[in-house]
């Protein structure tokens, strides 16, 4: 494997033909149907296929209902946001333990996967908005430190080297009325689990304005930052704070950010490219190209050396017009870093 380790972010499109009302009763009602199961263990396979080094399990779902809805439910709780472990659960790594184990039995290794889960701060904002209870805000850290948890005890042929804690409000929503110091303590308590058994724990941000509280939680080792689309971003990032708390760097080295692009591609041809699908293309085979790909990691390693740990697209993948282009787009990914590392 490379020095650097090539990750995404979750989200992935689902068929043109299967609706996302489906996945979403499926994967709460019915998760042992066989479509479920072909569906799940396709997207995970595409994105081995690609090229991604951890991969995460799909998430085709709402990053804040899959998880609020186990939580609020009294039936899975002892104290109100403090779910059981026992109901922590994330039935989508359960389903993709059967690429798993044909990835052990064709390899020799077991795959190493990232796991999402939205943090505690995004649950809160999702739950109450502005207001600041710093109890719910803690019980809500350990029911994301359950969920990881859970994800680890069902590990089988299979480890989890990552895990990505969600909070994309931090440094951009407002409403966020905590001290820092209840923040950096809910970070912690969400990754503890993780840290203690030795897996990396990112913080998927999409302002790094305020990295620095999570450089300060004893479990987030990783900071994630969307530097594709938002390239200043990296300007905001002090190489010697990142080393005073022994902190890494997830680069964003692909952008994802596609009305964007299409906009872009608007702009250029002077016509509505989302009616004319095959321009939509030129995102992955002219604009989001392994040489750009593999620029802006230079860029990253210039600026941080060793200290990027990671790299992948900025974004999940979700929103993408196809499976086709998102395919695509990992596979971009990974040849950029294989280029950068060849040179």
């Amino acid at each position: 494997m490379s020095n650097v380790i090539y990750d995404d972010v979750g989200s992935f499109p689902i068929p043109k033909d299967t609706e996302k009302e489906w996945v979403d009763y499926a994967l709460n009602e019915d998760q042992k149907n066989e479509n479920l199961i072909v569906l799940l263990n396709n997207i995970f396979q595409q994105k081995i296929e690609s090229g991604v080094h951890v991969p995460t399990y799909p998430q085709l779902r709402d990053m804040n209902e899959q998880f609020l809805s186990i939580i609020r439910n009294p039936e899975n709780y002892e104290e109100p946001f403090n779910v059981k472990e026992e109901e922590a659960i994330i039935p989508e790594i359960d389903i993709i333990g059967k690429t798993c184990s044909e990835y052990k039995k064709t390899t020799g290794e077991e795959l190493g996967i990232r796991v999402c889960i939205t943090g505690p701060v995004e649950l809160y904002l999702h739950e109450f908005g502005s207001t600041a209870y710093e109890d719910v805000l803690k019980q809500l850290a350990k029911s994301t430190n359950s969920f990881i948890k859970n994800s680890f005890k069902k590990a089988k042929d299979f480890k989890i080297s990552t895990i990505s804690i969600d909070e994309p409000s931090i440094g951009i929503n407002p409403q966020i009325m905590f001290e820092d110091e209840h923040i950096i303590e809910s970070l912690s308590i969400a990754g503890d689990y993780a840290r203690k058994n030795d897996a990396d724990v990112e913080i998927h941000l999409h302002s790094p304005l305020h990295y620095e509280l999570a450089c300060q939680s004893e479990s987030i080792n990783i900071i994630g930052v969307e530097s594709a689309a938002n390239p200043s971003y990296l300007e905001l990032i002090d190489k010697s704070i990142l080393e005073s708390w022994d902190s890494y760097l997830r680069v964003g080295i692909a952008r994802t950010d596609i009305s964007n692009l299409g906009a872009y591609l608007n702009e250029m041809h002077n016509i509505n490219v989302w009616k004319n699908p095959i321009l939509l293309n030129e995102i992955v085979t002219d604009i989001e190209t392994p040489k750009i790909i593999s620029k802006r990691l230079k860029r990253a390693k210039l600026l941080f050396g060793d200290r990027v740990k990671y790299a992948g697209p900025d974004c999940g993948l979700g929103s993408w017009p196809s499976q086709e282009m998102a395919r695509n787009l990992l596979y971009n990914v990974s040849r950029g870093i294989i280029d950068f590392e060849d040179i």
